[in-house]
């Protein structure tokens, strides 16, 4: 009797070759992850990661890296065949954009932490990925390693958000935080940002708010079911806030923050809208956001039936950005290895951008008046005239003068500013130092 062979040989691992187009901060942080976690990532996907390539402009810059995967042909390296997914941290817009066009109408699945990208090319990008069926995650373009896009996608894809609100810039916070511990200027703390190395050497996109508002347009876009784009976002930096605009707002128990604001508005006349914006604004110091220190961001969001929900933690740099890229590099693995796709773009809502004067606000405007009778009623006719009531009043004096500092309830963005253009007309009012947004408690 002849005996029968029983084995069975184990089915192949699944293999999902990567394409990685950069080795910066974020992409050598990448790279060296998928080294050192190779084992569990191939548990966790079901498959083996394997990195086909990685695309640099300048390889003698990049010493470390295995001659074997360098390229500068990054279109060459995304059109391989045995390239499944394609990891884009080069920064920047029109050739990233370029790329990763390629990438997903070649039917590859695209991973990304390029904010300024995702806020500026959303709906071309959501297209491409729709036709080819394949996957587009972004999750570190956004506040890094909190997860954040995630959620809106998936987890709260059955609530309906009303508000996403938060800290989503660590340089800003940085300096705003050292300013309100130290009472040191702007100029200053942003010197001192620059030499810890949490501010570039041109930090213009953080601090006046273009690094924050790219987020806020994609948060917007997720949170609201609706294309909102960088050029849709009301933007406001913080050069202008100053050591006494801090003092002021620590007196009357507020920390200034810079927030990125992205709500769901009702107009006068009952039509839903959507509102993005970034500004300095003043923070009751009871309020969760208030506590959000050094470099740290914080996302805030408000839904009807989940609540207040709040996720905090390391908002920049490369390990925390490169675990995002990680976890949405699993996704997309497991998903070539199982089949199936990650929730794409939605946009049914389709509702309209508010302008920036329908949304309610409330001021802080600090300003100097001549001391002298009379003054002070001058000044509460003119909110009065422009439909803005007062709510707090404080004056202190000086030298023949008074420092008036005004406080607001909520009225029309529209209003307010008119408001103040007229102050700046009444002879009694020496000159108006500042004017901040506070949070609507």
């Amino acid at each position: 009797m002849t005996a029968t062979n029983t084995a069975h040989t184990a089915p192949a691992t699944p293999v999902v070759g990567v394409a990685l187009l950069g080795h910066g901060t974020v992409g050598r942080s990448v790279l060296q992850f998928i080294g050192e976690s190779a084992n569990d990532l191939t548990h966790r996907i079901g498959g083996r990661i394997e990195v086909r390539g990685v695309a640099v402009s300048n390889p003698d810059k990049h010493p470390d890296l295995d001659p074997q995967l360098v390229t500068t042909d990054a279109k060459a390296l995304i059109e391989r065949d045995d390239v499944d997914i394609v990891v884009e941290v080069i920064g920047g817009i029109e050739y990233p954009k370029e790329l990763v066009l390629a990438a997903l109408n070649a039917g590859k699945s695209v991973v990304t932490a390029n904010k300024a990208l995702v806020a500026a090319c959303s709906a071309e990008l959501g297209e491409a990925a729709d036709r080819a069926g394949v996957d587009l995650y972004f999750e570190a373009a956004v506040a890094a390693a909190i997860p954040v896009v995630g959620p809106l996608r998936r987890s709260l894809a059955g609530d309906k958000v009303d508000t996403v609100m938060g800290i989503v810039n660590g340089t800003t916070n940085f300096i705003l935080d050292a300013m309100d511990k130290t009472g040191a200027s702007y100029d200053v703390m942003l010197q001192e940002a620059m030499d810890l190395g949490y501010a570039e050497a041109d930090p213009t996109a953080d601090v006046e708010g273009h690094d924050a508002a790219s987020k806020a347009a994609i948060l917007a876009s997720l949170a609201f079911h609706t294309r909102v784009n960088f050029s849709d976002v009301h933007c406001e930096g913080i050069s202008n806030v100053s050591a006494e605009d801090v003092a002021a707002a620590k007196a009357a128990g507020y920390t200034i923050k810079l927030l990125a604001i992205c709500e769901r508005i009702t107009t006068d006349q009952g039509e839903e809208k959507v509102s993005a914006r970034v500004h300095p604004t003043l923070v009751p110091i009871s309020h969760p956001l208030a506590s959000v220190s050094k470099s740290f961001n914080a996302v805030f969001v408000e839904a009807e039936a989940a609540g207040k929900l709040m996720f905090y933690g390391n908002g920049a740099g490369g390990a925390p950005t490169a675990s995002a890229v990680l976890g949405d590099l699993v996704g997309a693995a497991r998903n070539k290895v199982h089949g199936g796709r990650a929730p794409g773009e939605s946009t049914y809502a389709n509702l309209p951008i508010a302008d920036f004067g329908e949304v309610t606000t409330r001021y802080h405007v600090d300003m100097n008046v001549a001391d002298q009778v009379g003054v002070l009623a001058e000044i509460a006719k003119v909110f009065a005239d422009h439909g803005v009531s007062l709510r707090t009043v404080r004056q202190e004096e000086h030298d023949g003068a008074a420092r008036l500092i005004v406080v607001t309830h909520a009225a029309l963005e529209r209003d307010l500013q008119a408001t103040v253009a007229a102050l700046q007309d009444l002879s009694a009012v020496r000159s108006v130092n500042s004017v901040l947004r506070l949070h609507n408690d």
